[in-house]
């Protein structure tokens, strides 16, 4: 049986170059295209269809803090993907083909 193949997409990281975090709202460079950890496996990140900007320490608390449960890191991930997406339309950084 084949594995479905996980949505890879470089661009679409790399617009969170010069955004702020839509967790915490910090523009301090460090803000990145981070991956949700519902959906992955072993070694492999989820798909980019995932990403929320978020800045070095929300994405470290995020990943490896111990201020949310797993249930709170399920909501989080769900939350910022969803404010990644709408700013993503809104700012019309994506854009959509027919």
């Amino acid at each position: 049986m084949l594995k479905p193949k996980t949505y890879r997409n470089p661009k679409l990281l790399r617009l969170a170059d010069g955004q702020s975090c839509v967790e915490c709202g910090a523009r301090d460079g460090t803000v990145v295209s981070a991956h949700s950890n519902n959906g992955k496996g072993m070694g492999l990140k989820a798909s980019d269809a995932t990403i929320m900007f978020l800045c070095y320490r929300c994405h470290t608390e995020y990943d490896q803090g111990k201020s949310m449960d797993k249930a709170e890191k399920v909501d989080f991930a769900y939350r910022n993907n969803a404010k990644t997406l709408r700013r993503l339309i809104e700012e019309e950084l994506l854009v959509v083909n027919k």
